[in-house]
C-alpha cells in the first residue's frame, strides 16, 4: 500500500486539488440550452467564478461569508427553484426592484428600456440561419445595456408577460436573454440568494454541435456581458 501511494500521490493530489477548485473556487459548464442567445450560445463552455459572491459549503446551500450581491445584469448561475436544476440567467431585478415585462418593453423602479434594434453588420458573431425568425435588439436600462433575441412574430402561445412584481429581500428576479424563448422568472419565480451558484465571467471554449463539435476559436474567452 505504502509502494502504491509512493507511485501514485502526486497525480492523487493533483486530482484532489482539481477537484477542491471546481467545487470551491472556479468551475466551467456546458450550456446545452438556447435560453442565453446571444450571450451564450449552445456548446459554450463557461467560467463561473463561484467566490463572487461569498463562500459556499459544497453540496450544501450554507454560504458562511458573504462578501458581495450579484449586479444588475450580471449573468449568474443558480439551482432553479421548484427542481434544482443547475441554471445561468441574467440578473434582471435587484431585491426590492420593481419589474415588469409588456412582451416588447422591460421597466424597473418606473424607468422604461430603450431599444435599438442591430443591422445585420452589427452582428457578425450571431450570423447561424437557425436564428433567421429573430431579430437581435439592444436594450439599455438604468446604466447597463445588454443585446438580447426575440422573435420576429410575437408567437401565440403564452406571450410570456407579467405586471409589475416586487422583488422580494434576498431573492433575484432573472430573465433569458432569448426573451421569447426562456424559462426563467416567468416558469420558476424568484431566485433565492441561497441558490446561487456563482457569476458566469467567461466564455471558456465552444464546440459547436451542428458541425461535428468543431471548436469555435472566435469565442473562446469571450467575456459575457
Amino acid at each position: 500500500m505504502a509502494f502504491v501511494w509512493r507511485e501514485w500521490r502526486g497525480l492523487i493530489v493533483f486530482l484532489a486539488v482539481v477537484v477542491a477548485v471546481r467545487m470551491i473556487v472556479v468551475d466551467w459548464n456546458h450550456v446545452p440550452s438556447r435560453s442565453m442567445v446571444p450571450t451564450i450560445i449552445p456548446g459554450d463552455r463557461i467560467v463561473v467564478d463561484k467566490l463572487a459572491y461569498g463562500l459556499r459549503i459544497p453540496f450544501s446551500k450554507s454560504v458562511p461569508i458573504q462578501w458581495g450581491a450579484p449586479k444588475r445584469s450580471d449573468v449568474i448561475v443558480f439551482r432553479a427553484p421548484k427542481t434544482d436544476v443547475l441554471t445561468v440567467k441574467r440578473v434582471i431585478g435587484l431585491p426590492g426592484d420593481r419589474v415588469s415585462w409588456d412582451g416588447d418593453h422591460l421597466r424597473v423602479n418606473a424607468e422604461t428600456a430603450n431599444y435599438r434594434i442591430l443591422q445585420p453588420e452589427e452582428e457578425p458573431r450571431f450570423a447561424y440561419l437557425e436564428y433567421s425568425h429573430t431579430r437581435r435588439r439592444q436594450e439599455q436600462l438604468l446604466g447597463v445595456q445588454r443585446e438580447i433575441l426575440q422573435y420576429r412574430i410575437t408567437p401565440r402561445r403564452g406571450s410570456g408577460t407579467f405586471s409589475e412584481v416586487v422583488v422580494p429581500d434576498e431573492h433575484y428576479l432573472v430573465l433569458g436573454d432569448n426573451r421569447d424563448n426562456s424559462g426563467d422568472f416567468r416558469k420558476f419565480g424568484f431566485v433565492p440568494r441561497g441558490n446561487l451558484v456563482g457569476q458566469a465571467t467567461h466564455v471558456l471554449f465552444s464546440l459547436d454541435p451542428k458541425h461535428y463539435h468543431l471548436p469555435r476559436g472566435a469565442r473562446a474567452g469571450m467575456p459575457l456581458r
